[in-house]
């Protein structure tokens, strides 16, 4: 048996790869957990470092950038994070350390160790409520996070406009899940905190709400987007190549219509006709106009092209089993050599 250490931040103990995910609402352990099972099919088990402490090391896997010194080689890296969030998955000169980069960032292809893969999913097809049957009109599901500082094409504050736009003239059709939308939005200047303590008082104390559509978390995002005709799914910024994250998948998986903002490359990987383009709008007014002049034949037709995307072989470019595939070959042929 040869072991291999992954390297993912605040984790030991193989917490990278238990069944229930304690850092990540959405459970998002099902990659590491086919990653490491797929290594052990050839003899290697892949695990925290401190579970490794004291072994012989064949190679080590990064998820995400992070500094950590004197890793054993071969060494590679897994850079799916958005790079405003975890800057060393951009940054040229750090990765060009690594025998392997796995990165959806297109920008960086200049690079010789780079091997293209996208976000991964786990693809599925199921039947799914009509038009007539989905009582919320529209919805956001999401933490209530923002950058601490000026940040271009930040959807963040796309979203809070999307809410608040709605909580002034449609109010009806709207609603806002997700954690923390029961406190103020996050602050990072003085007088931002300062602001905002006062009104996380006045939550406490008066009954404020800081986002009156927010109908609170919810354990299993399907539960909402089956009930919902349409989600808005912003990523947190526009126009990186390729960064194409699940949240779109979340909305096709249970029948939902995307509107969906974020990568500027999204229309080379999923047809148009199977989410509407945020970017076709002006407004959140424009848009909730458009939507609103959807009815149930033409809302069948959308389910029909998403369904038929999820069953053709673009929609598996984006599935965790060939996402796995990408990363156990490169690294088994490199071991070969």
């Amino acid at each position: 048996m040869l072991f291999a250490n992954y390297y993912q931040q605040d984790r030991v103990n193989n917490a990278s790869f238990e069944e229930i995910d304690r850092h990540h609402t959405y459970n998002p352990t099902f990659t590491n957990r086919l990653l490491r099972s797929e290594f052990l099919k050839h003899g290697i088990e892949l695990n925290n470092p401190d579970v490794n402490r004291g072994k012989d090391i064949a190679f080590s896997i990064l998820h995400d950038g992070q500094y950590i010194d004197q890793i054993p080689k071969p060494k590679y890296i897994i850079a799916t994070e958005n790079p405003y969030i975890c800057p060393l998955n951009k940054n040229e000169q750090y990765l060009r350390s690594f025998d392997g980069v796995f990165t959806w960032n297109t920008d960086l292809l200049n690079l010789p160790n780079i091997t293209h893969v996208f976000i991964p999913n786990q693809i599925e097809v199921k039947e799914t409520p009509s038009f007539e049957n989905r009582p919320i009109f529209s919805c956001i599901i999401n933490a209530n996070k923002a950058f601490p500082s000026a940040v271009s094409d930040d959807l963040y504050k796309e979203r809070i406009n999307v809410i608040r736009w709605y909580e002034k003239h449609a109010p009806e059709y709207f609603s806002l899940f997700g954690l923390g939308w029961g406190k103020p939005a996050p602050a990072f200047t003085q007088t931002e905190k300062l602001i905002r303590r006062l009104k996380r008082l006045a939550t406490q104390t008066l009954g404020y709400k800081p986002f009156p559509s927010y109908a609170g978390e919810v354990a299993d995002k399907g539960s909402v987007y089956q009930k919902t005709k349409f989600g808005y799914c912003y990523e947190n910024v526009a126009n990186l190549p390729d960064y194409i994250s699940e949240k779109i998948f979340d909305c096709f998986f249970n029948g939902c219509v995307p509107v969906y903002w974020g990568s500027n490359t999204v229309a080379a990987h999923i047809p148009s006709n199977c989410y509407i383009d945020r970017r076709d709008f002006k407004s959140t007014e424009e848009t909730h106009q458009f939507l609103r002049s959807i009815n149930a034949s033409q809302y069948q037709q959308y389910q029909d092209n998403i369904r038929n995307f999820l069953i053709s072989p673009k929609a598996m470019e984006f599935d965790t089993k060939s996402y796995v595939s990408i990363i156990v070959n490169k690294v088994l042929s490199d071991l070969q050599r």
